[in-house]
Parts: C-alpha cells; structure tokens; sequence
C-alpha cells in the first residue's frame, strides 16, 4: 500500500517522520517534493501537489511519495533538500526558483539521486530543469480582459519582479492592446508568492484606481475574492479559482505538471532518467484553462479560442513584432519573434505597462 507522507519544514528542521497507514513494497521508488507555499493555496503549489497525487495514483505501491510544504527559499530549502536525499529518495523535485542553488549543491553531494528544479537554469548530471511557459497563458488572458474592460484600466498584481513575472505582464499586455489600444495595465508589487491579506489589499488598491479587470502571478485566491465583492471581474491564477468567485472570475491559467512528473518518475523507474531541460506550453499541455465564467460572451471566446490555436499551431507568437517599450521605441521589428534567451532575462516594460519596473 503506498504512503503519502505529509511534512511541514519546522524551525530550522526537516524531520522526515512517516506517517504510514500501511507498508510500502520494499523497492517502491521514493519520490520527494520540496514546496514554497503550502499545499492548500489553491495556486502554485496546489497545483504541484496535484502532480504529485497524480504520480500516486498513476504508480500505486509501486512508489512512495513524501512533500514538505511551506519551506523558505534559503538555507531551510537546502537543509530539506538534503534531508530527503539523504533518507533514500530516488528523485526529488524542488518547486520554486529559489531553491535553485540550494538545490545544484545538495544534487552535487548526492550523485546517485535524480534532481528536478522547477523555473531554474543549472543544470547537472543528476540535476533537471523544467518550467511552464506562463506567459503563453497570459497572451489569452490579455485578449479577453481588452476586450471585455469597460474602463480601460486593468489591474495587475505581481509577487517578484523577476523575469517570469515580468514576461506575463509583457505577453498579457501585448494582447491586450493588439484587441483594444486604448486599455493600460496597473502593477502593484506585492513581493511575496502567498500573503492572502497583501493580495487582497493590492487588488483593492487597483480596483480604488479604476480597474474593472484584476488580473495576479500570487497565489492566494483574495485578489478573486475582492474582485467578487467589489463586482469587478477576474482571473484565477495556476489554477481554476471560480469557487472564490463564481461571477467575477473570467477564467484562469491552470498549470499541469501532471503528465511531466508521471513521465519523469517513470523514466526512473525504467532507468532512462537524463537530465534536461524543458519549457513546455499550452501545445504540450503544461499549461490549461477551465471553463470560462458566466460573464464571457461567445465573441470573447471565440477570439480566446484563435490565440490559444494560433499559439499550438505556430502561427501566433505572444513576442512577436512590432513590439515597443514603454517609451515608444521599437524593441522587436516586426515580423521578428523574441528568442527564449532575451525572454529568460526579460528586464523592461512594454509600451501599455504605467509605472516603473522595481531594480
């Protein structure tokens, strides 16, 4: 019977106790997953342990899984990390771009255990990246809010100013204004992933200045919620947030690590496990939506519908030009398509972004 065990990172601690509710076939591969939130934000790492569930139920007692939630990025992370490599875990998958470093040194120490580093960039031997590309999803997020926005103004609640996030306003802000060149984005910082109170409050903010659209790369679902209260509308974010908000919410970006962590786990069972390095998108099903919510007309849909298509076939590109900055100037000729390497490191706001990009 396989054991799914539960664990939170205590105080300068990691104590792998497991809670067993049967005995696990002795040669079960062990698959551990180190996670920056809880599992219960209804966001990013929700939606990990969603993966993780489906790796349980793919595998039965053929693999024993154990999580530890809510590790700080930092020394904590690699005390965790090292804890699991060094309790017989075969693969082990660190789930936020801060645990990177910590998780390059435990991987060095360890050479017989396969790493997983979700969002980062060093890679090893025995060390795998692997990442989403978010800001295919925000590329139709964008069309919808541009067209349905009666305001003009959108609010858009970041976490970290880092080149992820940045991408995603970019891509939801291109789209948008390729549908309505008269919308604006608004961005509060907020510089944390899961603070339900600070999201909150950034959502209010925005909606005070006029936005009729909230839009986060958070992970709590209060953003939804006040938008809910507030009779404004919304979007989920990593997953499908419409419980919070079964009016406002217009749809969401769901991410799907499911098939990525099946197959992974597989490929150490067959012994086939190699490092590499992938971006994976709506086309490879990385990233999904849900149904879309009451207030979506059937024209929005349909021109969701083209993008999401465009994307999949090839025919659309979310960085693809003309693209100008926020000054004005031309930052990507037209017809020209930004590489994954100038995306990676993107540093500037597009034309249509109002304020300054935090340093």
């Amino acid at each position: 019977m396989l054991v799914s065990t539960r664990l939170k990172a205590g105080i300068l601690t990691a104590c792998l106790t497991a809670l067993s509710s049967g005995a696990v076939a002795a040669d079960a591969v062990k698959v551990g997953f180190v996670y920056v939130g809880p599992v219960g934000d209804h966001g990013w790492t929700y939606r990990h342990d969603i993966g993780r569930l489906a790796v349980e139920e793919e595998f039965g007692d053929a693999v024993e899984t154990t999580f530890v939630e809510s590790v700080a990025e930092g020394a904590d992370a690699e005390r965790v990390i090292r804890k699991l490599a060094s309790s017989g875990h075969d693969l082990i998958f660190t789930t936020s771009f801060g645990y990177m470093d910590p998780t390059f040194k435990v991987a060095r120490d360890f050479p017989n255990v396969k790493f997983e580093h979700a969002t980062g960039y060093k890679r090893s031997d025995n060390l795998s990246t692997y990442s989403a590309r978010f800001y295919e999803g925000r590329a139709v997020l964008g069309t919808i809010a541009g067209m349905l926005t009666k305001s003009n103004i959108i609010g858009y609640i970041g976490s970290f100013p880092i080149p992820e996030v940045v991408r995603g306003i970019n891509a939801f802000t291109i789209a948008m204004r390729k549908v309505n060149p008269d919308a604006e984005v608004r961005v509060v910082w907020v510089n944390s992933r899961y603070e339900p109170v600070k999201d909150g409050d950034a959502a209010k903010t925005l909606i005070d200045q006029g936005a009729d659209i909230i839009t986060q790369h958070t992970d709590s679902p209060a953003p939804l919620r006040v938008a809910q209260e507030r009779g404004v509308a919304g979007f989920g974010q990593a997953s499908d947030m419409s419980q919070f908000a079964p009016d406002a919410q217009l749809t969401s970006i769901i991410d799907d690590w499911n098939q990525y962590y099946i197959d992974r786990t597989q490929a150490v069972i067959d012994g086939t496990w190699e490092s590499q390095d992938v971006w994976y998108g709506i086309k490879e099903g990385m990233i999904g939506f849900p149904d879309y919510g009451p207030s979506v007309p059937d024209d929005v849909k349909a021109a969701a519908v083209i993008v999401k298509e465009g994307i999949v076939d090839g025919s659309l590109h979310a960085f693809q030009g003309p693209i100008k900055n926020q000054a004005g100037e031309i930052v990507v000729e037209a017809g020209e398509i930004l590489s994954d390497e100038v995306l990676l490191r993107m540093d500037y706001y597009v034309e249509g972004v109002q304020g300054s990009l935090p340093k």
